[in-house]
């Protein structure tokens, strides 16, 4: 297996430079990609391929409202199915880079090409694939392919990859599917709006995961709307909602009392968030590094992306830090939740150069959420930091974070906006 082949799900201009690195970073993922077609070829059982299903489904996007949906199948069947499955767990597991993606690589996508409208559709493979979306463990399936699987890595900045993928001519449930009632409760209800209904299994103790894959399966919303979800959209419509709620709930809490620098680093990114006395507001600055999967060139520049909201929130998407900035926002939140305070935030995270390969957006809003209490000078002072040029004119800083006689400085490649606006929170964002 070649890894022009293994990363051939990358569209952009810089595919060439990509592969380049992702060869410099980790040849482990090659290997396991030939693990895995070996796998395939044993459990492969005439024109089928019978395993546990991770509760996860795929939707597209592309061409929608006819998109492409597909079941994630464990092509190992003696591997537990539901370590497959994006979790919040991995955070807590310390799965790296390459844990996450020999995980996903081992998932077999089956798709088939259908309407994103299944207001009544709960048979054939859509309704198989709705009915292991809304169940609360793995379900046995029988998936019949008409072709050899693709073995390519298909990525993004928002969901988690997916590995090799077949057309699918039918699907078939080996178990009946055990649904929670809280599950069933918006499914019974048709007049139940979405929005409402993803958080009431938020309040109910399901995670964003589940929630997303629920929704991604057109299994929420009001009977006469219901519809397949791209998975992309889902993902980032979950975390919208799940953060929208929090911040309802903090509305009338006290202000945190004093500036706060908190700390984060996951899967080779860092995360600073700083909360300082005031309403709520919040603002995300992502700072890219040269010979990062999202720019690769080592010799080039920083790439910077900044979004922002007020007290009432946002009304519109985000327009440069997509899905990550309402991971980091519900991480946050989730943090303010935890001691009942509001804070105006600033989270600035830096995707150093060893994120050589994207892993979804869920590891912004776990490593967020976790954040500890800056107490550590070397992380304060970092040996000697380099200065950078940012993409955008006359913008140039470092990206470390400082704290000195009492005052906070955070030091990062920002617009002026961004440095007009911390300031008022009582943070001083210096540039050079």
């Amino acid at each position: 297996m070649r890894l022009e082949e293994f990363i051939e799900g990358f569209e952009r201009d810089e595919s060439v430079e990509r592969r380049r690195l992702a060869a410099e970073k980790s040849y482990a993922i090659t290997d396991h990609l030939e693990r895995v077609e070996r796998q395939f070829e044993e459990a492969l059982q005439g024109d089928a391929l019978f395993g546990s299903s991770a509760p996860e489904i795929f939707v597209g996007r592309s061409s929608y409202p006819d998109v492409s949906t597909g079941l994630l199948s464990p092509v190992d069947s003696e591997r537990d199915a539901a370590g497959y499955a994006t979790s919040g767990d991995w955070y807590r597991r310390g799965f790296g880079i390459e844990d996450v993606l020999q995980r996903r690589t081992g998932l077999l996508n089956s798709t088939r090409s259908t309407s994103v409208d299944v207001t009544d559709v709960w048979d054939g493979f859509v309704g198989v694939q709705r009915e292991v979306a809304v169940a609360d463990h793995p379900v046995d399936v029988e998936v019949g392919l008409d072709r050899r699987p693709e073995f390519d890595l298909s990525v993004d900045d928002v969901r988690t990859p997916t590995g090799p993928r077949a057309r699918a001519t039918d699907a078939t449930l080996a178990e009946n599917p055990h649904v929670p009632r809280p599950v069933e409760k918006t499914l019974e209800d048709d007049d139940w709006r979405a929005e409402g209904a993803m958080t009431y299994l938020y309040r109910r103790g399901f995670d964003v995961y589940a929630i997303n894959s629920i929704l991604s399966a057109g299994a929420l919303g009001q009977g006469r709307s219901r519809r397949l979800v791209p998975t992309r959209w889902s993902i980032t419509a979950v975390d919208d909602t799940a953060g929208g709620y929090l911040r309802g709930t903090l509305r009338n809490a006290a202000s945190v009392d004093e500036v706060q620098v908190w700390y984060n680093k996951y899967m080779a990114n860092e995360y600073w968030v700083v909360l300082a006395p005031g309403n709520w507001e919040f603002e995300l600055v992502e700072l890219k590094a040269p010979g990062s999967i999202w720019n690769p060139e080592p010799g080039g520049s920083y790439h910077v992306a900044a979004d922002s909201e007020g007290y009432e929130g946002r009304t519109g998407y985000v327009d440069e830090t997509a899905g990550a900035y309402y991971a980091a926002r519900l991480g946050v939140l989730e943090h303010l939740e935890s001691v009942d305070r509001q804070a105006t935030a600033l989270v600035v995270r830096h995707a150093t150069d060893a994120y050589w390969a994207p892993v979804g957006v869920w590891q912004t809003e776990a490593a967020t959420s976790a954040v500890s209490p800056v107490s550590d000078t070397r992380l304060l002072y970092g040996p000697s930091p380099a200065l950078v040029q940012a993409r955008r004119p006359a913008v140039t800083g470092q990206q470390d974070i400082r704290a000195e006689g009492g005052r906070n400085y955070l030091w990062c490649i920002s617009s002026r906006r961004v440095r007009r606006r911390a300031s008022r929170r009582g943070v001083v964002v210096a540039h050079r």
